[in-house]
């Protein structure tokens, strides 16, 4: 048993969930850090898992996922503090600012996130937008880290994939030139 609790203990999320009772921070977070609040909690101690239900907000650095119920997994065969989250909702929704400044949001009915990948999977209703673009679609995955894309439609629905570009305006030379 004592095994199980320090494995438990390995998984940051649950550190904080665990030792704020899921209480709102008194003080910002740290890049970090990992703020969880959520109305029900549970950690399935053999399977590594903790869930977490109900008005479910994750902070952590300048990502932020609600939901109506998350799963975070802790995977052995990585190594330490690989985990992969799994929110579903109607729909569930993830949120990244960008290196370049810029907000990528993402909805669907299931929200996969690869912790040590940076790998996003969308299942269901699938909406993903950036800088004003914007892609609906059965499903979507995106690899952030290569910035690659990939998105399909329900094979038994006549919805195709649908992205929305918006122009780039050229910016303007300090000189007063166009």
């Amino acid at each position: 048993m004592t095994n199980k609790l320090s494995t438990l203990f390995i998984i940051p999320t649950f550190l904080l969930a665990l030792g704020t009772n899921a209480a709102e921070p008194t003080a910002p977070i740290s890049a970090n850090q990992i703020s969880i609040s959520a109305d029900k909690q549970e950690g399935q101690l053999k399977e590594n898992v903790g869930i977490f239900e109900k008005n479910v907000e994750i902070i952590h650095g300048d990502r932020k996922i609600t939901a109506d119920r998350l799963e975070v997994h802790k995977r052995d065969e990585l190594g330490d503090n690989k985990q992969l989250l799994i929110a579903t909702g109607t729909p569930a929704y993830f949120e990244e600012k960008q290196a370049d400044g810029t907000i990528m949001s993402a909805s669907a009915n299931e929200v996969r996130y690869d912790v040590s990948t940076r790998f996003l999977t969308l299942i269901g209703d699938a909406e993903i937008s950036q800088a004003g673009q914007k892609m609906n679609a059965k499903s979507i995955t995106y690899d952030i880290e290569q910035q690659l894309i990939s998105a399909e439609k329900d094979e038994s629905s006549t919805d195709r994939v649908h992205t929305i570009l918006v122009p780039v305006e050229p910016k303007k030379n300090d000189k007063g030139q166009p």
